[in-house]
C-alpha cells in the first residue's frame, strides 16, 4: 500500500494539516485544525513500511485511543481507516518527553521521585482502564503544563476486554530493548507489572545516567534480564539514597510475584520515602552473588509466568487505610478495627495496609507539640499506632504508619486517600449521641466523602463486638 505523500494546507476529513512536527520509524505527527476544535490537536499518521507490525500496532491504537479517558491520556478526537488514510487525531500535547531529562541524569533522589510517582500515578489510572501500556519508556511520556504526565503511543499495548491482535499474528518479543521486562520476552502480554518493571528501569536511568539492561538488539540479549540483575543503583551513583535503590529494585524484580503489586503502591512509596521498607535490596553496592545468580538462571529455563490480567492483579494489591482512633477510652472499638482490618487483608494476599491515625489541631492558635511529661504529642501517636498493628504480624514491605495533623480529621482521612489513591477504608464508629447526630460523625462523612469503599467497624456500648457494615 503506497500512500500520497501529505503537505501543508491539505484537508483530510475536515482536518487542514499546519504543520509537520514529527517524523518516527513508525508514524509522522501533524498539527491539525478544525473549526469546532476548541483545544490543539495533532494528526498521527502511520508510515507503511514492510513491516507489519506497524500496521497492526496502529489498529490497535486506534482501537483503544477512543476508549481512554482522563488527564493522562491524550484526548481522541477521530480516526481514519486504511481503506483511505489511515490516521488518529488526538489532543497535543503541549509540554516535553520525559527524554529530555536522561541527558542531565543522575537526577537528585528527590526529583527522580516526583517523576516516578506522577508516573506511576498515570500508569495506575491506565491499568483502572483496563489497558496495559507495554512500551512505556521516556519518548512515551509527556508533562502538561498543568504538571501531569500524559503517556502517549499505545501502538503495543493490551486492553484486556479488547482482542489482542498483536499475540494473535506475532510470536516475538514486543517492546523497546532497554525497558521491556522479562515476562514480555516470554510472550506474556497481560499483566499490569509489566509497566512497574519498565517504570524502575527509566527510574534507573534517571538515578545512575545509565541504562538498566543496556541496548539489546536480538531475543538473546533480551533473554538475559530474566536471570542478570542490572548493577545496583548506588554502584553506578553512590548518591542514589538506599530507599530509593530499594523501590527502584522492586520495580525491575525479573520476578512479577516479587515486584510491587500496583502503580499506586510504587507511587505510595516514591511520595513517602521515609515510610519506605529497607530490604537487603537497599544495600546491594555490587553484582549479586553467583549463586543467586544460578538461582535466577535456573528458574528462567522453566519460566512460565502466571497470567493475569489487569483487573486481577489490582483487585489482589489494593491500598488499605486503616483509621486508628487511640484514645485509651476507645479500646474495645480500636479491637474491633483491628479484627476487621485483618479479615481484609486476609483476602487480599498483596494488600498494603496504611496505619493513619489524626491528631487533632485548633484552627485557631498555636497548638502546642508537646505533653505536660515534655514529650512529643506526634512521636507518642506513631508509637502507639504501631503497637496497634503490631499484633497483625505484617511483614515491614506491607504496612506504613502516619500521625495526620489537623484539625478536621475526616477531611485529613478523605483527602489522604485521595492522594494516595487509597482503596479501601476501614475505620470506626463511635457511641451516637445527639451532639454527634448534629454536627456529623467523622465515619459518616468519610462514607459521604471518600473516593473508594469503606467498612466501618462499630462497638455497642456494652463493648461486645458490632458487626462490619460496608458502605
Amino acid at each position: 500500500m503506497i500512500l500520497p505523500p501529505l503537505a501543508v494546507g491539505q484537508r483530510i476529513d475536515g482536518f487542514e494539516l499546519e504543520q509537520h512536527v514529527h517524523r518516527g520509524g513508525m508514524a509522522s505527527l501533524w498539527r491539525v485544525s478544525r473549526p469546532d476544535l476548541s483545544f490543539a490537536a495533532v494528526m498521527k499518521v502511520p508510515s507503511i513500511q514492510d513491516d507489519p507490525t506497524s500496521i497492526v500496532g496502529f489498529e490497535v491504537e486506534q482501537m483503544i485511543m477512543p476508549l481512554l479517558s482522563g488527564p493522562h491520556v491524550p484526548r481522541f478526537v477521530a480516526a481514519g481507516g486504511f481503506e483511505a488514510q489511515p490516521y488518529i487525531v488526538m489532543e497535543y500535547i503541549e509540554g516535553p518527553s520525559l527524554r529530555a531529562k536522561l541527558d542531565q541524569a543522575p537526577l537528585p533522589a528527590a526529583e527522580v521521585a516526583a517523576i516516578g510517582t506522577a508516573v506511576a500515578e498515570a500508569l495506575h489510572d491506565l491499568h483502572q482502564q483496563h489497558v496495559i501500556h507495554l512500551d512505556l519508556k521516556p519518548g512515551n511520556i509527556l508533562l502538561r503544563p498543568g504538571g501531569q504526565m500524559v503517556l502517549i503511543d499505545y501502538g503495543l499495548a493490551r486492553h484486556e476486554k479488547l482482542p489482542d491482535l498483536l499475540a494473535e499474528e506475532f510470536r516475538l518479543p514486543l517492546g523497546t530493548g532497554p525497558y521491556i521486562s522479562p515476562e514480555q520476552v516470554l510472550r506474556v502480554r497481560d499483566d499490569p507489572r509489566s509497566d512497574l518493571f519498565a517504570l524502575g528501569a527509566v527510574l534507573y536511568h534517571l538515578a545512575t545516567g545509565q541504562r538498566a539492561f543496556g541496548t539489546p538488539t536480538s531475543v538473546a540479549g533480551l533473554r538475559k534480564r530474566l536471570y542478570h540483575a542490572p548493577a545496583p543503583p548506588r554502584a553506578v551513583n553512590p548518591d542514589c539514597p538506599p530507599w530509593l535503590q530499594e523501590v527502584i529494585l522492586h520495580c525491575l524484580e525479573p520476578d512479577p510475584e516479587q515486584r510491587y503489586g500496583s502503580a499506586a503502591q510504587v507511587a505510595f512509596d516514591l511520595a513517602q520515602p521515609r515510610t519506605v521498607a529497607l530490604t537487603a535490596r537497599s544495600d546491594l553496592t555490587g553484582p549479586a552473588p553467583l549463586a543467586e545468580q544460578l538461582r535466577r538462571w535456573l528458574r528462567s529455563l522453566g519460566a512460565v509466568p502466571e497470567r493475569r490480567n489487569v483487573s486481577q492483579q489490582l483487585m489482589r494489591a489494593p491500598i488499605v487505610l486503616a483509621a486508628v482512633d487511640l484514645s485509651q477510652e476507645w479500646e474495645a472499638l480500636a479491637d474491633a478495627l483491628r479484627a476487621a482490618a485483618r479479615r481484609v487483608l486476609q483476602s487480599e494476599p498483596y494488600a498494603r495496609l496504611a496505619c493513619v491515625s489524626v491528631l487533632k489541631t485548633n484552627r485557631i492558635g498555636l497548638d502546642t507539640p508537646t505533653d505536660e511529661a515534655g514529650r512529643n504529642l506526634h512521636v507518642q501517636r506513631l508509637v502507639q499506632l504501631q503497637h496497634w498493628a503490631r499484633s497483625l504480624a505484617l511483614p515491614p514491605n506491607r504496612v506504613t504508619y502516619h500521625v495526620l495533623e489537623a484539625p478536621d480529621p475526616a477531611v485529613a482521612i478523605v483527602d489522604y486517600a485521595r492522594a494516595n489513591r487509597v482503596d479501601h477504608i476501614v475505620i470506626g464508629s463511635r457511641a451516637s449521641s445527639g451532639l454527634r447526630r448534629y454536627l456529623g460523625s467523622v465515619s459518616t462523612r468519610v462514607v459521604a466523602e471518600a473516593p473508594c469503599s469503606v467498612t466501618v467497624v462499630k462497638v455497642p456500648r456494652e463493648e461486645t463486638l458490632g458487626a462490619a457494615v460496608s458502605a
